[in-house]
Order: structure tokens, then sequence, then C-alpha cells
């Protein structure tokens, strides 16, 4: 099993498309529109420099994404933020977490002084959990602000990791 975490290149979006679908089909971790387009995927995933999106690929299939940045432009650019998506099958062999090393990674060697996920969903347990175990902590909730098909209106979780 070789695993790699690279940048997302062109030829790597029919792989990726599917994995966004996907997620955004079951409504339960993102704020997108159900129904999303290709085309508005490309324009919410593809994140233009200084950002970077990046695939974890084990023996040629792509199994999850990443994208990440600064979390807002000008006098907030030295905090990042970052998003993550993984595909189905996937789920529960060390995707996420992967991903989510490198992201903290990358950050720092871009001398970002903290990581802020502003809208992690409150009943993505295993999301929590793993960003918990990587550092991070809840700075703060807002309530009933996301409305899960499987849970009703939950909390999203702001969390952060200071780098610095």
């Amino acid at each position: 099993m070789t695993r790699t975490i690279r940048s997302l290149t062109e030829s790597d979006w029919p792989a990726v498309w599917p994995i966004i679908e996907a997620v955004c089909r079951e409504g339960e971790t993102y704020a997108y529109p159900l129904g999303l387009s290709e085309e508005q995927a490309r324009g919410y995933w593809l994140e233009p420099p200084p950002g970077a999106v990046v695939v974890l690929e084990e023996d040629g299939e792509i199994l999850g994404t990443a994208k990440m940045g600064p979390n807002r432009p000008g006098h907030g650019d030295h905090i990042g933020t970052a998003s993550f998506m993984v595909a189905e099958a996937a789920r529960g062999r060390g995707v996420a977490r992967a991903l989510g090393e490198h992201v903290i990674a990358w950050h720092r060697e871009h001398g970002f002084r903290g990581i802020q996920f502003n809208a992690v969903v409150e009943s993505n347990a295993p999301a929590v959990h793993l960003w918990r175990k990587l550092g991070f902590e809840i700075v703060g909730t807002v309530p009933g602000a996301f409305r899960s098909p499987a849970h009703g209106e939950v909390g999203l979780h702001v969390m952060f990791l200071p780098l610095g």
C-alpha cells in the first residue's frame, strides 16, 4: 500500500468530484447546497493561491481531498483554515487523519499562527474527535446553525489550533 498526499491536478478532478458530490448529497457535514452542480463544486473547492488543494492517493486511487489557505484576507491572513472530504469507502482508514496532519504541517511551513475551522458540524462526532486529537479546541458553538437531515438543527463548532 503506497499512500501519497500531493497537489490536486486538473486530471484528478474526475475522481474528486464524486467524493464531493456524495458528501454534499449526504448533507451531514457541509453547508453546501443540496443538488450542488459540478461547476459550483469547483468554485467552492478549488482554492486559489496562496491556498492549496491536495489529494490523498493510495495505490493510484484518490481517497480524499483537502483545501487550505488563509481564513480571511488582509489583517486576518495569518490564521489559516481548511476543509476535508473523504470517499465513503475510505472512511475509518486514517485518510482524514493523514490529511489533517498534512494540513497542519502545511500551515506551519507557510508561517501561519493558527488554524481556525469555522463550521465543524456538532453531530459529526468522528471529525470533532479527530480534530481534538490533533490539538484543536472548540472555542465556541453557534447553536442550531446547521440543519442536519438526520439530527435536525445542530450547532456549528468553531475550532482552533494555535501554531505560534
